[in-house]
């Protein structure tokens, strides 16, 4: 277990994972294309050289050299964005509207790719595989055979599809100011966004946040105005 602990950037909070970095990576990219396979990509160039644009700035201020690769999927009732591991992104249209501007998408893409970097989807799975037992612990998992290799796939993707847990999409949040602030966005757009998200969402039947794996609106602009003086010192604007 001590060997598969690591620590996510700037947090420093501690996590185990057992699937190695490669198996998670590989994962990601067959549900991917599973997902991006059935959907209707859109053919706009402006939305796609926008959210590429954006993504890759965002992407390179990580420091992660992963295959990155950004789409734009044609869905105007869906205000919605996902990373996978491994750098596979795909932004709905649904979410533009409520994302305003560049920087409103920068503050999204940055969420979301801080999701991959902080490792949270192999978190999760490596939670259920200890969980349920699928593999022994003592330390990082390799040399896995089919069988099981076949049963930690069909796990990871049920997994995958789940939400994220509150202190998980926090983390997000407060990494990706970071990140949006080291690639030359003001990491005040990320307030504004969830000031105009809890806006477009007023009045729908949700559950109170105790009941949801996502903090509420008036918590992330809270949190987030916590960490902008931290977030700050990183934003270098760009001309």
């Amino acid at each position: 277990m001590a060997a598969a602990c690591q620590t996510v950037p700037y947090t420093e909070r501690r996590q185990v994972l057992l699937l190695s970095e490669d198996e998670e990576n590989k994962m990601g990219l067959d549900v991917y294309k599973e997902i991006v396979g059935k959907a209707k990509v859109s053919t706009d160039p402006a939305a796609n050289e926008l959210v590429t644009r954006v993504g890759r700035r965002i992407a390179q201020a990580t420091g992660k050299n992963y295959t990155w690769e950004f789409k734009v999927i044609d869905d105007p009732k869906t205000a919605n964005a996902f990373a996978l591991p491994g750098g596979k992104v795909a932004v709905y249209t649904g979410i533009l509207p409520i994302t305003k501007d560049e920087a409103g998408l920068a503050a999204v893409l940055g969420h979301e790719i801080s999701h991959v970097i902080a490792r949270h989807n192999g978190e999760r799975v490596s939670e259920q595989m200890v969980a349920q037992g699928l593999v022994g612990i003592g330390g990082s998992v390799v040399g896995l055979d089919q069988k099981t290799s076949e049963a930690i796939g069909g796990l990871f993707i049920n997994t995958l599809l789940l939400p994220f847990s509150r202190q998980q999409e926090s983390e997000a949040d407060h990494l990706g100011l970071i990140y949006m602030a080291q690639a030359g966005y003001d990491p005040h757009a990320a307030r504004d966004l969830w000031v105009r998200m809890a806006a477009a969402y007023q009045g729908s039947s949700r559950p109170p946040q105790f009941l949801s794996t996502h903090p509420s609106e008036a918590t992330r602009v809270q949190q987030i105005e916590g960490w902008l003086p931290e977030a700050l010192k990183y934003y270098r604007p760009t001309r």
